[in-house]
């Protein structure tokens, strides 16, 4: 699988298409008993307004829902993807079939309430480090099978995505170091079983640890939930001879200190598993 950096657009919309058949498949069953009620003939506008202030992300999901019951369809973003939209403003326009669209509405709206929220999280962390050489990045706590699209939605909001699996990178942690037999073992081991992996991080939870991975040659290191005057030497001690990166701890009180330390990277993953979804509604009127 492309790690996400390497997607195109083409690849979103796939990954949006496969998402919402999912989704569809879930939500509609045999069929939508209430839209039902509705002429398949009835053709209506409708509006997506937005109820807060966020940045809009998943505009490939809510086109891949209203397209996948009317093709036809016509949809006028007013408010560009990854762009920032205001209290009560219009963000999308549909116009097409009424009873179409009123089954691909919830799942259109899912979508969009999640990925902007992801999105919105994500560039709230990202301004509040701005200045510093910190990057925000992402975690694998995510919510089941929708990994991929939130983690576009961290990119969309101007962080930084980390592995995406278990598959494509390396992060060893205090169990894999105490299973392997140490730290020098252990980074041995990886040069032979994972060649090819993306990156090969190791988490220290002290600045002993730092040094004995530092001294075997790390070159990505995890400084689990230290305080920042151990960052500051840590950093230090370090002298850019490996990328620091920082979890454990991180909120909107502490992320500027943090960064200011001067670590690489800053790993949340509240900006994927704690997330209140962004509050969109729609409203028809008919043509």
């Amino acid at each position: 699988m492309k790690h996400l950096s390497e997607f195109t657009s083409a690849d979103v919309q796939e990954l949006a298409r496969l998402d919402v058949e999912r989704a569809l498949s879930e939500d509609v069953g045999t069929g939508d008993l209430t839209a039902a009620l509705v002429s398949p003939e009835r053709r209506t506008r409708a509006r997506i307004l937005a109820r807060e202030a966020a940045v809009i992300c998943g505009a490939p999901w809510v086109e891949a829902a209203v397209k996948a019951l009317d093709p036809e369809a016509v949809l006028t973003w007013h408010v560009a993807e990854g762009q920032r939209c205001a209290v009560d403003q219009v963000v999308l326009t549909i116009e097409g079939r009424a009873q179409p669209l009123l089954t691909a509405e919830r799942t259109a709206l899912n979508f969009l309430q999640l990925l902007s929220a992801v999105a919105t999280r994500t560039a709230t962390f990202v301004t509040a480090v701005a200045g510093t050489q910190a990057r925000i990045v992402d975690t694998r706590k995510t919510l089941p099978g929708l990994r991929l699209a939130q983690k576009y939605a961290v990119k969309t909001g101007g962080g930084v995505n980390h592995r995406i699996g278990l598959y494509d990178a390396v992060l060893i942690k205090e169990n894999h170091i105490a299973a392997a037999g140490g730290v020098a073992q252990v980074l041995q081991r990886v040069r032979d079983t994972a060649p090819n992996a993306q990156f090969v991080e190791i988490e220290v939870e002290n600045l002993d640890e730092l040094d004995e991975a530092l001294a075997c040659g790390a070159t990505m290191i995890l400084l689990d939930n230290m305080e920042v005057p151990e960052l500051n030497v840590a950093v230090a001690r370090s002298a850019g001879r490996a990328l620091l990166e920082i979890s454990g701890g991180v909120n909107m009180d502490t992320v500027r200190a943090l960064a200011e330390t001067g670590v690489d990277r800053i790993s949340i993953g509240a900006l994927t598993k704690d997330v209140k979804a962004v509050d969109f509604s729609m409203r028809f009127e008919a043509l």
